[in-house]
């Protein structure tokens, strides 16, 4: 198969994922929205989300703007070695990424009344319209994604006629997402846990008011919050993890050496984007497995997410063995296809793990429940403890994939091994972002005092979209540092191609190791994803504070609220979590950019004088190895601990340990509020600090290299 026949099967079946996704989105738009009452909830929470949006977006424009710029004013930079086309992929990118992150939230906050409704006739058509609108997300990211970069791609191949410039160029696709997410992940994670630890502190432990009670003034924000920050910002994440671990391939196809013949590399460089395509067709099969029966538990309900994604990846891996065995890869054909299944094996595992210690129904949360009986300091210890622990599973899988599949392919391997992981995704996203719409539903069916059964059933619909936010949580981390991982190598072999100087002697392992440039960019590295959480966690904390006390001025001053006679003005805590939000996402996104090119330009100025004693390439390479050690073990221990606090108090609230409103409960709300920001805002957004460092370090190689020429 040539790249023209790929690029067309391609884009063809990301024609089939935009259709499905139009499908499935008039599916959700034609059911019964219900009452009066849960008409006008539902739209304060779409006005809500549309005026964040709206803000995030202006304010993203205008960075998106000026980094096109530069990149434009880079390229005509004699000697630069970049092209105007970085600048092409990286609007293509900013613009597929908004997108899709856009239209997922629109049919998050219209899908939330509707599944409600929809549990008034049985828990299985409630499953079902909250998980078409995870799917219209998750397809539209893997469709937008697909096509942007096949595409491109041949595009680019065409204009430059050199498929390593193409790679090069392409990359920008990647940056314009990472943009993107930046900003959707943070600003989101700020607006949504300032608006719930703010509603849960004044609400549920002061006031004593059960959550989404309608008299709490901070309800409305809450919910909305659910939407922005892990539809919009979740979506985003994986639309730029998605995208770049095929740009890393085709990079490191182009570069890393071990395709020399004609036939091997065009297989190498189409065989991504060939596992992409079937993985979309395949989530998309798979989504019609979804389903359950009235009545089902926990167990039954996760059983039927699991029969997707399973039935999914067993799909997948056939198609991959086919696919390395049918394309010309020679004697690396097994090596390949080893590589690239490690990753889609180690993504289930990743997942497996991560709910075996966030779900309550295993051993660690409900040990976490009962610690609650000694009060909020020990749940809170217990609940770090139990993040640190659940380390230690992802960093292995990662460790053993990583082995694996670079003895078995090389860099490239690594690179094909996030492919794998990432191959369903089309599916596997669609089980987080139904989180969100479940969680709507249920706060919808409190506020507007529908049936007791109703309740029970998008309760048990919330309780496992908790499960299922934390294990895509796990998803997005690990599949993230090996996405990193692979635009690391990328960066690293673009760096050292046409034999140029920018590494150095360095390159030798027995003198990296003592490199002094190279330890204190670990150092540097290693330091950025705690200066980046601190920034995030009191971000959270600042915004919480200001919900807190406009509470409980509404509280204070409205007379009847909590009688229920007199309205809470819900638009002002909108308001606050907006203002807070868009405020305070800012200097982490400018930091994550800022520190790469700084070093870079610091790197180039340097180059031949006594500055280039103290920063060098080198220096920005141990820069991105030590940010990805150091944020991935980061982001999986607040991503689980949040995730365990969370559920942990769900466990108490369902009757066990004394129930709502023990002393067991108070001190389980305690580390849930601590919780939050960690699973939600701080842990989540390492995630995109790790990949935009490396795919901005990836854009500009060409700039760093053609300042050291060949030796």
């Amino acid at each position: 198969m040539d790249m023209n026949t790929a690029v067309t099967v391609a884009v063809a079946a990301s024609v089939v994922g935009l259709l499905f996704a139009l499908y499935q989105r008039s599916f959700v738009l034609s059911q019964d929205e219900g009452s009066e009452r849960m008409k006008q909830i539902a739209a304060a929470i779409q006005r809500g989300a549309q005026a964040f949006l709206s803000r995030e977006y202006r304010a993203v424009a205008v960075l998106v703007l000026i980094v096109a710029v530069a990149l434009v004013v880079l390229s005509q930079v004699p000697g630069s070695g970049m092209s105007v086309l970085t600048a092409v992929a990286f609007v293509c990118g900013a613009l597929a990424s908004g997108l899709s992150g856009y239209i997922g939230m629109y049919i998050a906050v219209r899908a939330n009344v509707r599944t409600a409704q929809a549990a008034s006739q049985s828990l299985n058509m409630g499953l079902r319209v909250a998980f078409a609108s995870g799917t219209v997300m998750s397809t539209m990211v893997v469709s937008l994604a697909l096509l942007g970069i096949s595409l491109l791609f041949i595009l680019f191949v065409n204009q430059l006629g050199d498929a390593a410039q193409a790679a090069s160029a392409l990359a920008g696709f990647g940056f314009g997402g990472t943009s993107i997410a930046i900003f959707a992940r943070v600003g989101g994670g700020i607006y949504t846990k300032a608006a719930d630890v703010g509603a849960d502190l004044v609400g549920k432990t002061e006031a004593g008011i059960p959550e989404d009670d309608p008299r709490n003034p901070a309800t409305i924000a809450d919910n909305v919050g659910d939407n922005v920050g892990d539809v919009a910002g979740m979506g985003s994440d994986l639309f730029e993890s998605y995208a770049s671990s095929i740009i890393a391939a085709i990079s490191l196809a182009t570069t890393a050496g071990i395709f020399v013949e004609d036939g091997s590399l065009v297989a190498a460089q189409i065989f991504p984007i060939l596992v992409a395509t079937a993985g979309l067709i395949i989530s998309i099969i798979a989504s019609f497995l979804v389903k359950t029966e009235e009545g089902a538990d926990q167990e039954r309900l996760l059983g039927s997410i699991r029969s997707g994604i399973y039935s999914a990846s067993g799909m997948i891996a056939v198609v991959i063995i086919i696919l390395g065995l049918s394309l010309p890869f020679g004697d690396k054909s097994i090596g390949v296809i080893i590589a690239t299944l490690s990753g889609l094996v180690g993504g289930v595992l990743i997942g497996y793990f991560t709910e075996y210690f966030t779900a309550d129904t295993y051993g660690p949360t409900k040990a976490l429940s009962a610690s609650a009986v000694g009060g909020a300091g020990i749940v809170v210890i217990r609940g770090l403890a139990l993040g640190m622990m659940s380390t230690l599973a992802p960093v292995i899988i990662v460790v053993v994939v990583t082995l694996l599949a670079t003895s078995q392919a090389g860099l490239y391997g690594v690179a094909v091994a996030a492919v794998g992981m990432l191959s369903t995704l089309g599916i596997t996203l669609a089980t987080d972002a139904y989180g969100p719409v479940a969680d709507n539903a249920g706060g919808i069916a409190e506020m507007s005092d529908l049936p007791e059964e109703v309740r029970d059933r998008t309760d048990a619909l919330d309780s496992l979209g908790n499960t299922t936010a934390a294990t895509g949580k796990g998803f997005a981390i690990g599949s993230a540092a090996m996405t990193a991982l692979a635009l690391t190598a990328a960066f690293i072999t673009a760096l050292t191609a046409g034999g140029s100087s920018a590494l150095g002697a360095a390159v030798n392992p027995a003198e990296l190791l003592l490199n002094p440039q190279f330890v204190t960019g670990l150092f540097i590295g290693g330091l950025l994803p705690f200066v980046f959480s601190a920034l995030t966690m009191v971000a959270v904390g600042d915004a919480a504070q200001q919900i807190v006390e406009e509470v409980r001025r509404q509280f204070r001053e409205i007379k009847g609220i909590m009688e229920g006679e007199a309205e809470p003005d819900y638009e002002r805590c909108v308001a606050i979590s907006t203002d807070s939000a868009i405020r305070q996402m800012l200097l982490p996104g400018v930091i994550a950019v800022g520190v790469p090119v700084g070093m870079a330009l610091l790197a180039v100025v340097g180059n031949g004088n006594v500055l280039g004693e103290f920063i060098a390439p080198i220096s920005l390479v141990g820069v991105l190895l030590g940010s990805l050690v150091s944020a991935f073990m980061l982001a999986v221990m607040m991503a689980n601990a949040g995730g365990a606090w969370d559920n942990a108090k769900k466990h108490i609230e369902a009757g066990n340990l004394g129930g709502k409103g023990s002393d067991a409960h108070k001190a389980a709300v305690v580390g849930d509020t601590v919780g939050d920001p960690f699973k939600d805002t701080s842990g989540p957004s390492l995630n995109i600090l790790l990949k935009l460092l490396a795919i901005v370090s990836l854009v500009i190689a060409p700039l760093i290299g053609s300042a050291f020429p060949p030796m």
